[in-house]
């Protein structure tokens, strides 16, 4: 339980925490090919956010980057984790940045895969016109029939279509169609061009901690080229580009993801500060 509501996570393996945090229309599904290769390197945590997943929907929730990342912090209480190597993808990238400004001292290393950023336009414009009351009204009337629209924007997250594993939009469809789903939604791009001037001011704060980048070249969600001015922000980076590959590069190339990954926990950098 957090904050009163149920929320659900997978553990496993052993070794140093590490905790998965998926993006807006993802939840612990996303890391299926992931989490047992991680698992062999470290105590694995993947969460489904309150609002996702199979875990309940908290009416009226705050769903603010900052509220998120603060909800994440409990939840590291909730299950003894003092401080953990922190990997979040797209929404779940922006969370774990806000996170980590809150509390350097509990995140030892990121790894942001396409993470939302301030630098990157793609939704500063969409996400006020779903925001909107007339719409938002509309979208929700609409929502037992927005399966298919769900479908095909998950299928434009991938550079080649072709490499969409099986059972991959029924598994994430499944979560989807749990009522207060695309309310949890919504809550979440209603403040989002508010979030992102307020994410650009804590970025300062993480800028002594380890960080891997992660990006697909055809990512049609967030901008590739915001990579080279995030990577500005930090002082020991790595960043990786995976060529011809979309926006979940951790389902469309898997094995090169999880290599990456491995690779750069592995590594000695400086104690963050």
């Amino acid at each position: 339980m957090l904050d009163g509501y149920r929320m659900r996570y997978l553990r496993s393996g052993s070794g140093p925490p590490l905790l998965l945090l998926h993006g807006l229309l993802g939840y612990a599904f996303s890391w299926r090919f992931a989490l047992p290769a991680l698992a062999e390197k470290a105590t694995v945590y993947a969460v489904d956010m309150p609002g996702a997943g199979f875990s309940d929907r908290p009416p009226n929730a705050n769903g603010s980057f900052r509220a998120h990342a603060e909800r994440l912090l409990r939840f590291l209480d909730s299950v003894g984790v003092e401080s953990c190597d922190l990997l979040g993808t797209s929404h779940g990238g922006a969370i774990a940045m806000m996170a980590a400004a809150l509390a350097p001292q509990r995140v030892r290393r990121l790894i942001l895969v396409a993470p939302v950023n301030p630098w990157s336009a793609h939704g500063r414009r969409l996400a006020p016109f779903l925001s909107c009351a007339p719409v938002s009204w509309l979208l929700l009337r609409l929502e037992p029939c927005l399966g298919i629209v769900h479908d095909v924007l998950l299928r434009r997250l991938y550079g080649d279509p072709g490499r969409i594993p099986p059972g991959t939009l029924a598994g994430y469809s499944t979560a989807f169609k749990i009522p207060g789903t695309l309310n949890y939604g919504l809550g979440v791009v209603r403040s989002w061009n508010y979030d992102l001037t307020d994410l650009e001011s804590t970025l300062p704060g993480i800028a002594n901690i380890p960080t891997l980048l992660l990006w697909g070249s055809k990512d049609a969600a967030v901008s590739p080229d915001s990579a080279e001015r995030l990577q500005r922000v930090f002082k020991h980076y790595v960043v990786e580009i995976f060529d011809g590959v979309g926006h979940l590069p951790y389902e469309e190339v898997p094995e090169r993801f999880n290599s990456s990954v491995i690779g750069f926990l592995s590594r000695n950098f400086p104690e963050a500060s």
